[in-house]
């Protein structure tokens, strides 16, 4: 069976200082992988002017590159224009929505969303309470069905793939304290997954998690930066 190459990162936290670097990752893989995800936090506080150093990188290869935001994207209340930007050098940004290639010889669907928070099965946030707390679980809700609604729109494709910025199972968090998980992802994503069983789930945002774990038989990776301890994991599906 003809494999799909995939490079990702999550957390380049981009930015003018990490220009010659983020520009040197991206022309090392250039013609390694069919794809590149990017798996959020893109910049380092949301700002135009980092989205523009990401941009700029992502000029250099030809192969398709499809990214979501994570919560620094959003920091600076600019993640339209950051996601323009990043539009603008032709990388797809992810909402919410998927998409389907033609890539590697084959269609490969995926969808991405940024995810939410909301905790793991025993200490997880409930619809329940405060009006704030409720807002929580709605936005967690709206992400689990763009999920859901994602991955029976690419059933039909030979390869079906995730791309998460928070966590959707605690495997890929061991490491980090027990008691910040609830803010790093929500257990409440694992349910799409689990369900349909795309052939793999990519994710960032634990900086000091592991980088394997599983949704029963689907792997999940959290391709962290400061996880994968290189520029792009690579992995083949």
């Amino acid at each position: 069976m003809t494999e799909l190459a995939v490079a990702a990162v999550g957390d380049v936290h981009a930015s003018e200082e990490r220009r010659e670097h983020l520009e040197r990752a991206f022309e090392e893989i250039r013609h390694a992988a069919d794809l590149v995800l990017l798996a959020g936090d893109l910049t380092t506080h949301g700002l135009v002017e980092e989205a523009v150093v990401l941009a700029d990188a992502c000029r250099t290869i030809e192969e398709p590159v499809l990214a979501v935001l994570g919560n620094h994207d959003h920091h600076s209340e600019c993640a339209d224009d950051v996601a323009a930007v990043l539009e603008d050098a032709g990388v797809k940004v992810l909402d919410t929505d998927h998409v389907v290639l033609e890539t590697a010889e084959m269609q490969v669907g995926i969808v991405g969303t940024k995810g939410f928070v909301g905790g793991f099965p025993g200490a997880e946030i409930a619809n329940f309470g405060e009006r704030l707390l409720r807002e929580v679980y709605a936005e967690t809700s709206r992400q689990v069905e763009a999920l859901e609604a994602g991955l029976e729109a690419i059933a039909g494709c030979e390869r079906r793939l995730v791309l998460l910025h928070y966590a959707p199972v605690t495997d890929t968090l061991v490491g980090e304290p027990e008691g910040i998980w609830a803010f790093l992802g929500s257990g409440r994503l694992a349910g799409p997954i689990g369900a349909h069983r795309p052939e793999a789930v990519f994710h960032g945002h634990a900086h000091h998690g592991r980088p394997v774990g599983s949704i029963g038989s689907v792997p999940v990776y959290n391709v962290a930066r400061h996880v994968i301890e290189t520029d792009f994991a690579l992995v083949r599906v």
